[in-house]
């Protein structure tokens, strides 16, 4: 089975007369969708809702972009500061996006979302550059091929469609799994790439409870119909930690499955995860206090929090616990006379005592969980 050729074929249709099968029921914002056009709501497909958590002034990159629904959406959250990029491989979709560009710069009053053409596993190569280049020099021999190749790498490191560290946040709405298993990790790897220090994913895809077996990937129907091409669950999230990713995890999951196909239930989940600092670990006397309800807790990078405690964090990860996904889950200690700054990261399970924190900034608490404080 050729899995690109039956996707493209399978969303060229889709872009043409709508394909209920595609969908899964999602509560999009009603209010968001009442300045789309109806075409675009009707041939847009998808599992979940990723546009709400986009904020205002993001640049956000969504992958699959198809019809533009979510594009659309997000256009309408970034406000007058903000960017939407939408990529895709398919010229029919393409084309249905690009239609309503101008009657949906004059609704939000600005054009703020743009369309290219590309592969999601590998956002640094313009296939509209690639075209205009192949229509100039085909390829007809060897020495011909490795030519495209010189040039595509060229082009990957030079002028890459989507720049490093450029964007702010990743969506895709029931896209990934379309991406043929050899290239999935490849694909994830490109989405840490582009995403700036500090930046933040929101997927929402089907995944699966067992690994699926190969007669059913082969399966193109399956395949293009979002199902047998599903991360297994746990994969899912091994596939982000593995690319470099922290905070890792699935804040939305369906509890009755979209589709049961020999047993395998496949449902929509939506997984977030966040792109570290980048910064060098720097001790100036910062601690955190892990509220509980768990006795202990360890992140993605190895640091482990005992229930009400004082830890001993270096600045990056202070700002991470207290600012960023974990905010409601930490007390954060600013030193009232910060130490000289040491290139040291506390080993697991280091404390700070009371003596060395005592007359702290407690303001940064960043608690705004229900009925909390």
């Amino acid at each position: 089975m050729n899995v690109t050729h039956a996707v493209i074929d399978r969303y060229s249709q889709g872009a043409k007369e709508v394909q209920p099968a595609l969908c899964c029921p999602v509560d999009y914002d009603t209010s968001l969708l009442a300045l789309l056009p109806q075409e675009i709501i009707e041939k847009d497909y998808g599992c979940g809702d990723p546009s709400r958590y986009v904020r205002a002034g993001d640049t956000v990159l969504d992958l699959g972009s198809g019809a533009g629904k979510i594009c659309y959406m997000a256009a309408q959250l970034v406000g007058e500061h903000g960017h939407v990029i939408g990529v895709d491989m398919n010229d029919d979709m393409l084309t249905l996006a690009r239609k309503y560009q101008p009657e949906m710069a004059k609704k939000i009053d600005g054009q703020r979302v743009r369309f290219v053409k590309g592969h999601i596993e590998d956002l640094a190569l313009d296939i509209t550059a690639l075209a205009r280049y192949l229509q100039e020099y085909p390829v007809h021999t060897a020495t011909d091929l490795a030519a495209l190749n010189t040039w595509q790498e060229q082009q990957r490191r030079e002028r890459p469609m989507i720049t490093d560290a450029s964007v702010d946040l990743v969506i895709s709405n029931c896209v990934l799994n379309l991406v043929r298993d050899t290239d999935k990790q490849k694909l994830v790897n490109e989405i840490f790439r582009v995403l700036k220090p500090s930046g933040r994913v929101a997927i929402s895809d089907i995944i699966s409870d067992e690994i699926v077996p190969a007669h059913l990937k082969a399966n193109a129907d399956l395949w293009s119909g979002c199902i047998s091409g599903a991360f297994q669950e746990q994969e899912f999230i091994k596939a982000f930690i593995d690319a470099g990713f922290v905070a890792v995890c699935y804040d939305k999951w369906d509890a009755q499955p979209w589709q049961v196909v020999n047993g395998i239930e496949f449902r929509s989940a939506t997984l977030t995860a966040t792109k570290g600092a980048g910064t060098t670990c720097m001790d100036v006397g910062h601690a955190v206090i892990y509220r509980g309800p768990f006795a202990r807790v360890n992140d993605d990078e190895g640091h482990i929090y005992l229930r009400g405690e004082r830890m001993a964090v270096c600045e990056r990860t202070f700002r991470l616990l207290t600012e960023g996904p974990y905010k409601n889950d930490f007390i954060g200690i600013t030193p009232a006379t910060p130490r000289p700054p040491m290139a040291w990261c506390a080993p697991a399970g280091t404390l700070r005592s009371a003596q060395e924190t005592k007359g702290g900034d407690y303001s940064g608490t960043g608690c705004d969980a229900p009925g909390c404080c």
